[in-house]
């Protein structure tokens, strides 16, 4: 009987560590993932450049787009570019975040004249090795 008992006991502590040792090595694991979440990729020296050059190429015609859904839903032109950029921002935000570098709309205008909205703004780009602020500027026409 006494065998029998001490063999179920070195069991017992067997499995217990082995269980504790899984969920260390689960933690360990989940742990190395997400330190890798903020660096989605090692930046190089021109990423801040290549994405503010992604932003500039595309952010009159992405204004345009959205500014003209809420123009032809009714709002005013001025009105419907103001609410385009300002969403825009925080997908400029968001697109920096993925690629690994800081982007930001900064000192945005927008100023309507002759029904010819005219946006005006800063786009700032950063990351690790570099910084460069670009002035944007671009006119948009829903009525056309």
């Amino acid at each position: 009987m006494r065998d029998s008992s001490k063999n179920d006991r070195g069991q017992m502590l067997l499995a217990t560590g082995i269980v504790l040792m899984m969920s260390l090595l689960s933690m360990a694991i989940f742990g190395v993932k997400m330190a890798g979440i903020s660096m989605p990729h090692d930046t190089a020296g021109d990423d801040s450049i290549q994405a503010s050059g992604d932003i500039a190429d595309n952010l009159p015609a992405l204004t345009e787009a959205r500014a003209q859904i809420w123009y032809d839903a009714g709002l005013s032109e001025l009105e419907s570019v103001e609410k385009s950029i300002n969403s825009l921002h925080d997908d400029v935000l968001h697109h920096g975040e993925i690629r690994g570098v800081e982007l930001k709309l900064l000192n945005i205008t927008v100023i309507e004249s002759d029904g010819i909205v005219s946006v005006s703004t800063e786009l700032g780009a950063a990351d690790r090795n570099s910084m460069l602020t670009r002035t944007l500027s671009f006119e948009i026409d829903l009525d056309a």
